[in-house]
């Protein structure tokens, strides 16, 4: 299964990993460049509904017994755990993006190999404002 990513998602992802430091590059952002280059993009308006995306909400169920995580998947500076914002950048988000929603994925996360099923995704829609 190979993720689905909006272009405009790809362009400020490769956008922030360009402007880290050589210290900042983590295992989970090596990670996620190589998801990003497996990836489909496609066209904001030809992204498939229930893709987590950038700014999707998002519930998995993780591990056996199975918990639920709830989550809205952020740029790096916009995380926020009390807030339940996770950094794309987080072991989750590398194994989430561009998946959707009802997919089962096998993943390394800290802790060993999950299961993690997707259970709901919400993106947040752009309002188009006329302009008169």
């Amino acid at each position: 299964m190979k993720p689905i990513v909006k272009e405009s998602d790809y362009s400020t992802i490769k956008n922030i990993i360009n402007n880290l430091t050589p210290a900042q590059k983590t295992k989970e952002v090596g990670q996620l460049m190589n998801e990003l280059e497996l990836a489909k993009k496609v066209p904001d308006n030809k992204i498939p509904k229930g893709i987590i995306q950038l700014n999707s909400y998002f519930e998995v169920e993780v591990g056996q017994p199975a918990q639920t995580i709830k989550m809205t998947m952020v740029i790096p500076k916009n995380a926020d755990l009390a807030q339940n914002k996770i950094s794309l950048f987080s072991p989750l988000s590398v194994a989430l993006i561009g998946f959707k929603e009802g997919a089962t994925i096998d993943w390394v996360l800290p802790g060993g190999l999950r299961k993690l099923k997707i259970l709901k995704v919400e993106n947040q829609v752009k309002k188009e404002v006329a302009v008169k």
